[in-house]
């Protein structure tokens, strides 16, 4: 790849390495220029331009980084879109992520074009949430080291929790109160079904080897998945009460102890094919602990071994670290995930320029218009949000069979704002960003409308995503969520249009299909669209 300042004229299908802004021109960087960019470079006065131009051997930055992303994703993630070079891997189901450090490495050693960073290993991860980002640092990365990369498969995937079925021996001193017994099983409770499983069987018995032996023999005839013994004192030495009665039990203790604090006294061992663990006091509390490590991974059936234990030492200083999620609130201090986007899809315009047929009704190849566009919305975002105004009735009736929500704006002759502010108030709270859309632009696809959600990412600057289609810009917008009240002060026909030249910085162009540009109007662009249909 070469990189550097070039005359206009010579700068065709180069990638524009510094975005120009000049005059009414504003090109971004990214961009492929076109013949139609130099025209307007060279009428804008723009003498040169800083460029990067592929060369032979040179992986284009999109495509090199999902090349790199389909290798490294293993089972339970999904990989997004590439775009500016970055394509981010998410998880697809809620569990543990299991990251291979060595081949991460592995990865960033091949060439400084390469990147990948991820989670650290063993995190709980909810679904949708990020677990790695791989990013081409230029424009463009060799192909010797993009196929070096795809070499390394597998680095990260997800291991989902599974319902287990616990059972818990409950040991007790003289003069113990019940209370506190109580109080241990609903706190193991809360963190048990916090990971999808629940306990079956509790036996509470004496403080002793014998009770302990029996009340393992007693819990092993529920054929459970997991076996939790709370002793109502501390395990001081393998020969001490709990330890011994598993012994007694038949079974063997593989490790007795670990370097996290809190979590010292755990116990781990195995009676048959059962999983035994002897819970540390600290497990009497809800805040996060040793035990809590371990009963993910058995949950997401990922072995536990002495080695596993003795390696939890590093980051094992648990109690000086508030920050830290806790079992009872597994979804606090909410991760970076993929952006939940809703859409808002405007039909409540009366159609004056097709006569007296409402257009969002006619017939387009055995389906109603608007059905056609919300079907392409229904694909790409959650919740719909179909706002209604003339017709109402009908335009709702045309709809029965799909998933949205119908809002009546009774102001919808004054204008299409009004009927956006009906849809934004609409909106869920924990919505990242809503796409709107025109109920009578049937002719945009799926892929058009998954790429402008793929490119979306407010963190990186892309909070204002426009289709596009050979320089000209179309519908639907997708906006991120800081600009709704911005959106709710519109007024009359303009929309939230306005914000995209008052916010530039935040508009990112995404080059799709014709099908961006084609409406409805009038009955000879209707006939246009449906002949487009059937070709």
């Amino acid at each position: 790849m070469k990189f550097g300042s070039v005359p206009v004229a010579e700068a065709q299908a180069c990638v524009l390495a510094h975005g120009v802004v000049a005059a009414d021109l504003s090109l971004k960087k990214g961009r492929v220029l076109s013949a139609d960019d130099i025209g307007a470079l060279t009428r804008a006065g723009v003498a040169t331009v800083m460029v990067a131009r592929l060369e032979p051997g040179d992986v284009p930055e999109d495509v090199a980084a999902r090349r790199v992303g389909d290798a490294v994703r293993g089972p339970h993630t999904e990989l997004s879109t590439a775009t500016t070079g970055r394509s981010n891997l998410y998880a697809a189901s809620r569990g543990l992520v299991l990251i291979d450090a060595a081949r991460v490495n592995a990865i960033n050693a091949i060439h400084e074009s390469l990147t990948l960073a991820t989670l650290a290993p063993f995190d709980l991860v909810e679904r949708r949430q990020m677990l790695a980002t791989i990013k081409v640092i230029p424009y463009a990365a060799p192909e010797w080291a993009v196929a070096k990369a795809e070499e390394v498969r597998d680095v990260v995937r997800v291991a989902p929790f599974r319902p287990k079925r616990v059972t818990l021996v409950s040991t007790t001193l003289p003069d113990m109160k019940a209370a506190l017994l109580d109080k241990n099983r609903a706190v193991l409770d809360h963190r048990v079904e916090a990971l999808g499983s629940a306990v079956v069987f509790e036996t509470r018995v004496a403080h002793d080897t014998d009770s302990v032996s029996g009340a393992i023999a007693q819990c092993l005839h529920q054929k459970p998945d997991l076996l939790f013994v709370f002793g109502a004192s501390a395990t001081s030495d393998r020969a001490d009460a709990v330890p011994a009665g598993i012994g007694a039990a038949g079974g063997t203790i593989e490790h007795f102890g670990m370097p996290v604090d809190p979590g010292n006294l755990l116990l781990l061992a195995r009676v048959g094919g059962t999983p035994v663990i002897g819970l540390p006091g600290c497990a009497r509390s809800p805040k996060l602990n040793g035990f809590d490590w371990v009963l993910q991974r058995l949950c997401a059936d990922v072995p536990v071994t002495p080695g596993d234990i003795t390696a939890m030492g590093v980051g094992g200083l648990l109690k000086e670290i508030p920050t830290r999620r806790q079992p009872r609130d597994a979804v606090a201090g909410k991760p970076q995930g993929q952006p939940r986007v809703a859409a808002i899809v405007l039909a409540a315009g009366c159609s004056t320029r097709m006569g007296a047929t409402n257009k969002l009704l006619m017939d387009l190849h055995g389906m109603p218009m608007i059905a056609r566009t919300v079907a392409v919305t229904v694909g790409v975002a959650s919740p719909v949000i179909v706002v209604t105004g003339h017709d109402a009735e009908a335009v709702a009736a045309a709809l029965k069979d799909a998933p949205v929500t119908i809002e009546h704006n009774p102001r919808f002759a004054d204008g299409m704002a009004t009927s956006l502010k009906v849809g934004l108030n609409a909106l869920p709270p924990d919505v990242d960003g809503v796409l709107i859309c025109l109920g009578d632009m049937p002719a945009v696809t799926a892929a058009s409308a998954g790429q402008l959600v793929a490119a979306f990412d407010p963190v990186e600057g892309r909070a204002i995503i426009v289709p596009t289609y050979q320089g000209k810009r179309g519908n639907p917008v997708l906006f991120a969520r800081a600009f709704v009240d911005e959106m709710r002060a519109a007024e009359g026909d303009v929309g939230a249009r306005a914000l995209l030249s008052q916010h530039a910085d935040a508009v990112y162009e995404v080059e799709t299909d014709a099908g961006v540009l084609a409406d409805a109007d009038t009955p000879a662009a209707f006939a246009a669209l449906k002949a487009d249909f059937e070709t």
